[in-house]
């Protein structure tokens, strides 16, 4: 990535937060905006050519997870997904029990929702999780009550990159008395590592376009064929009036071309960078703290280090200065300036989780930028730990 000013490179190290978006994807977009604009609810020629981009979209995405397309929901992003799959299922099954269970590491989008169903009377029972971010399937036994609804995981930590064994979880649901329902958070797995919703048995999965090289305000959740969703608004009964609202055309096509793109990648190569970053990192910087799984058993893209005595902020703000860009955890929370959940939830010390960046990989990073990243990271420590110890 070229850029004007003072650096003469950029470094884009903050994919788990967003991705910057593939040129076939933004020409496909450019074309849809400008000459397929057509309402694919229209009934004229404009109108059945949209259509037919939808139900392009719709069956590439669902190709690539192994579903039939009619289980594929289009929603403004992975939030709205969550939101659908956690409140949509509450709604539809307050009958028959008003109690959840979810983890103490989710994304705030569904966090809050829970708290949102706290609120207006629900029980819900957050899981802990080990030093390695991982639930422990025994807790969920425990946990799980007759008046069980809904269970929500998520496959990959957006903080940590620690993966649930969302497939052992979804076997364990089956031998509960009243199944209730398993929604997976897959935002950040999606397109990094193999998913089979409709193989592993899980009932809704929420994935989201900007995290995959498509534009943002787009994303999708599967719903299993059979499990009811209340609607959380509604319309012209767009989605089956599931999710009311006239589709976002340019993302939708967007959002199929990322996932044809997808299928072209080499999986394996996020995990060799990932190698080459730590392997790098160790070597420079003896003193960085690896926070979560090792890095063999987290997600293939997502490394959360801390560097003692250096605030994760300022190692940001410095490493920017230098032109690389990564993150400090979740980016939807970030700028609340709060010791990360995540990494309480896991037993971090305060000042290794005040120290932690992320940092999070894309197919279109290169080796060359995990190395100089690694180089700037030894150079920025060095300069601050020289601060502080004044």
């Amino acid at each position: 990535m070229r850029r004007h000013g003072t650096v003469e490179h950029e470094i884009y190290l903050d994919n788990a937060a967003t991705t910057p978006v593939y040129p076939d994807v933004a020409r496909a977009v450019m074309k849809c905006m400008i000459e397929d604009f057509g309402n694919p609810s229209s009934l004229h020629r404009m109108g059945l050519r949209a259509e037919r981009k939808l139900k392009e979209a719709r069956e590439r995405i669902a190709s690539a997870l192994g579903v039939d397309a009619d289980g594929i929901f289009f929603t403004s992003g992975g939030t709205e997904a969550n939101n659908l799959a956690i409140v949509g299922t509450a709604l539809a099954r307050k009958r028959e029990g008003r109690h959840c269970i979810t983890t103490q590491i989710e994304h705030p989008s569904v966090l809050n929702t829970f708290k949102y169903l706290e609120k207006e009377g629900w029980e819900v029972t957050y899981l802990p999780v080990n030093k390695e971010g991982v639930i422990s399937l025994d807790d969920l036994k425990k946990a799980l009550r007759p008046d069980t609804v809904l269970v929500s995981i998520m496959h990959v930590n957006n903080e940590i990159g620690s993966i649930q064994p969302v497939n052992e979880i979804s076997n364990l649901l089956k031998t509960h008395g009243n199944a209730p329902v398993f929604h997976v958070d897959a935002v950040q797995s999606f397109g990094k590592l193999t998913l089979k919703p409709a193989q592993w048995g899980i009932d809704l999965l929420s994935i989201s376009g900007h995290k995959v090289h498509a534009p943002k305000g787009i994303g999708a959740l599967y719903i299993r064929k059979g499990v009811k969703i209340h609607p959380l608004q509604w319309g012209g009964g767009q989605e089956k009036g599931v999710r009311s609202g006239t589709e976002n055309m340019p993302g939708i096509v967007g959002f199929g071309e990322a996932v044809r793109w997808l299928e072209e990648v080499d999986r394996d190569y996020l995990y060799r960078l990932k190698g080459i970053l730590v392997a790098e990192l160790i070597e420079r910087v003896p003193s960085a703290v690896i926070n979560g799984p090792s890095p063999e058993k987290g997600a293939p893209h997502i490394l959360s280090v801390s560097f003692p005595g250096i605030r994760g902020e300022v190692m940001l703000h410095a490493l920017e200065e230098k032109g690389v860009y990564v993150g400090t955890g979740s980016a939807c929370s970030s700028k609340k300036g709060h010791v990360s959940h995540v990494l309480e939830a896991i037993g971090s010390r305060k000042d290794i989780a005040q120290g932690a960046i992320r940092i999070s990989l894309s197919y279109l990073n290169t080796e060359d930028d995990v190395r100089r990243a690694a180089g700037l990271i030894q150079e920025c420590v060095k300069e601050l730990e020289g601060f502080v110890r004044r």
